[in-house]
This record gives C-alpha cells, sequence and structure tokens, in this order.
C-alpha cells in the first residue's frame, strides 16, 4: 500500500462520500462510462492519452475497452474516497499505484488532465446524487481526488 498519509479527511466527509457511493455503485458501470464522456466532451484532446483510443474507428459510446477502463477508473476512484479516513492514507496497492504514475508519466498527464478529470468526476457524481449533493459533498469528494492524484504523481516517474 503508498504511504502517502491522508491530511484533514473528516468523519462528516467520510460520511458523505460513504453515504453517496452507496447510492452509485449500483449504477457504477454507467456513471464511469458517462464520467469518461464528460472528459472527453470538455477536453476531446485528452482521447490521444489513451492507446486504444488513438486509431479506434469505434464512436466512444461503443467501444468497448473504454467502457471497461472507465469502470475501472471509476469504481478505483469511488473506493479509495470510501476507505481514506479509515486507512488514513490512499489505498490503492502500491503496484497498481506505481503502474498508474508510470503509465501516466509515459502518455504525458499533467496538471490540466487532472483538473479535467476532477471536475468531470464532481459532475458526475452531482447528477448521479442530486438529492444528496452540497458544498460539503463536493468538497468531501474533492479531497478524496486530491489525495488520490497526489499518490499518483508521487509515482509518476519512468518506469524502471
Amino acid at each position: 500500500m503508498s504511504t502517502l498519509e491522508a491530511t484533514a479527511f473528516t468523519e462528516e466527509q467520510e460520511a458523505l462520500v460513504v453515504k453517496s457511493w452507496n447510492a452509485m455503485k449500483k449504477n457504477s458501470a454507467e456513471l464511469g462510462f458517462k464520467f469518461f464522456l464528460k472528459i472527453f466532451e470538455i477536453s476531446p484532446s485528452a482521447q490521444k492519452l489513451f492507446s486504444f483510443l488513438k486509431d479506434s474507428k469505434v464512436p466512444l459510446e461503443q467501444n468497448p475497452k473504454l467502457k471497461t477502463h472507465a469502470v475501472t477508473v471509476f469504481v478505483m476512484t469511488c473506493e479509495s474516497a470510501v476507505q481514506l479516513r479509515k486507512a488514513g492514507k490512499v489505498t490503492v496497492r502500491e503496484s497498481n499505484l506505481k503502474k498508474m504514475g508510470a503509465t501516466h508519466f509515459r502518455v504525458g498527464v499533467v496538471d490540466a488532465h487532472y483538473e479535467v478529470t476532477k471536475f468531470a468526476l464532481l459532475e458526475t457524481i452531482k447528477e448521479a446524487v442530486p438529492e444528496m449533493w452540497s458544498p460539503a459533498m463536493k468538497e468531501a469528494w474533492s479531497e478524496a481526488y486530491d489525495q488520490l492524484v497526489g499518490a499518483i504523481k508521487s509515482e509518476m516517474k519512468p518506469s524502471a
């Protein structure tokens, strides 16, 4: 596990994240896909970062590799957020974190990409659980996402 300590993720933030993730979990495949389509809507050039999209003639909405990747990323992001306070750190297996860091480094992910992704994530959650959405929930998810990104960035270096 990564040893990056979680800073200031409160009990209240944890409760908001857990409550909203429990409501979204059953629709995680659909929400993960919406999340990625939103990223590409905001930043169409982001598609170039994905090898399986570069030369694909398949429309985004029908791309099975994108669907699989989107669900994996969405669920991992949400599960990491749910575990943050209990574990006191980002709980993505270290091998996965190193792989994500190396991949993000290799394809040239920069801060602006993380910001677009954060915006898309928050919008996806807001649309998924509008009755729960509040400034406090936005802040909780923002904090959890920022800590996950910090963990990924700490591993952004060429793979050995």
